[in-house]
């Protein structure tokens, strides 16, 4: 079993092609090639914390994506994920409140960018919400400092989950 960490899909989110630019022609073509992605990468018995903006849509159009996608998700809200608690766990899917800290691997998973002195002493922030903007370009360098943060937002890692192991090592 292997972890892996993953951000931002927007599943069904027509207006994520024109703000982040993505090379699909569709959303169709989009979601289809990061289900595919992700499958490549991540096998049924993995765990995969999803750090938000999963989907846009009705229960129905989770449960059609999730049921395609290998791994137990673990979901850490985002801005963008609108629907009831329930409807995510009828999917099968765990959702976490804020944050979760691993202390094994030394990281604190969040949606956002967490502030540096919200960053235990020795941990990573591994992060989405910006895409593929680079950190230093939206945030106060004194507040937010690249060395204590990871983005992995599927923009930067090419639509595709992000095995927790490799990323800390790198």
């Amino acid at each position: 079993m292997k972890i892996y960490v993953t951000a931002d899909t927007h599943f069904n989110h027509d207006n994520i092609l024109k703000y982040c630019a993505r090379p699909f022609d569709n959303i169709n073509e989009m979601n289809e090639a990061i289900i595919d992605n992700w499958n490549s990468v991540v096998n049924k018995d993995d765990i995969v914390y999803h750090l938000g903006d999963f989907i846009l849509g009705s229960k129905e159009d989770l449960e059609s994506i999730v049921k395609r996608l290998n791994g137990t998700i673990y979901l850490i809200r985002g801005n963008h994920d609108r629907l009831a608690t329930k409807a995510y766990e009828d999917c099968g899917i765990v959702v976490i409140k804020k944050t979760l800290k691993l202390d094994e691997d030394k990281v604190i998973l969040s949606h956002k960018p967490l502030l540096d002195e919200l960053i235990p002493l020795g941990y990573i922030n591994i992060h989405g919400h910006i895409h593929e903007k680079r950190l230093e370009d939206i945030y106060d360098n004194n507040l937010f400092s690249k060395d204590k943060h990871i983005n992995v937002g599927v923009d930067v890692c090419s639509f595709k989950p992000v095995c927790l192991k490799t990323l800390k090592n790198n």
